[in-house]
């Protein structure tokens, strides 16, 4: 079809968590550029089970840039290559015909690889679970203004609580550092009044099980911010370590 392209992929496949990985490659025909990256791993995916081959394994949810599934290295990039956008996000027309793409799981030891494409990321989520949350009765929705927020907090805490926890952050990391994702967790809470009574226990109980899980320290070069497809800033990283040490210092 006139415009459409072809493309060479070079996918990594790996059966189970335990398995030994390998690239394998396929051919991506007739694709249009108007498709979304997953509609075209979808389109190579009906072609492998017609060939009656495994389809490729792949995370993915909303397909509408808000769930945070959809995660690849494309390219040596998380997200593939543009900026503040998710795979689900990427249309093919960010690639040329002829091209050759790598497709990549996320690789980090606290996120181990379930299938080809697939990662395990419940860490995140027991870093949620240990502090990520509000349990104190708040009471109802207040009226409009009754709780006096400055607007820099307000937006502030608003640009942090755009996390979706994709993981991004982590496999851009030499080091694997999940403190842009904690941070933004710890920062949306803790520049709400809403937050301030578990302020401290919150970063003290996040901080501790973020360790537990393996996620390397933060290597200052900024890959997480860069490859953030919410483009999380890592000011929050600044404001977290602020609050770890007040939490130390005065529990």
């Amino acid at each position: 079809m006139s415009g459409n392209m072809n493309l060479t992929l070079k996918v990594w496949r790996q059966k189970s968590q335990n398995a030994q990985g390998a690239f394998e490659t396929y051919e991506a025909k007739n694709i249009s550029p108007d498709m979304s990256f997953l509609e075209m791993m979808d389109v190579v995916n009906e072609d492998l089970i017609k060939a009656g081959k495994e389809p490729i394994a792949f995370d993915h949810d909303c397909r509408e840039g808000i769930c945070g599934m959809c995660s690849m290295y494309i390219n040596g990039r998380a997200h593939g290559p543009l900026k503040g956008v998710t795979t689900c996000q990427l249309h093919m027309r960010s690639f040329s015909s002829g091209e050759t793409i790598t497709i990549e799981p996320w690789r980090a030891t606290a996120f181990p690889v379930l299938r080809d494409l697939v990662v395990d990321r419940t860490a995140f989520e027991r870093i949620q679970q240990a502090g990520g949350y509000v349990s104190v009765n708040t009471g109802s929705v207040p009226d409009a203004n009754a709780i006096p927020i400055s607007k820099e907090n307000a937006d502030e805490a608003f640009l942090s609580a755009a996390c979706i926890g994709c993981g991004a952050c982590v496999a851009a990391c030499k080091n694997s550092s999940a403190m842009l994702f904690v941070s933004a967790k710890v920062s949306q809470y803790a520049l709400l009044p809403q937050g301030n009574v578990e302020r401290k226990e919150r970063v003290l109980k996040m901080v501790s099980q973020m360790d537990q899980e393996g996620f390397g320290n933060c290597s200052n070069t900024e890959a997480c911010e860069a490859e953030c497809p919410k483009e999380i800033k890592v000011t929050n990283i600044a404001r977290m370590n602020r609050e770890f040490l007040r939490a130390k210092l005065f529990s």
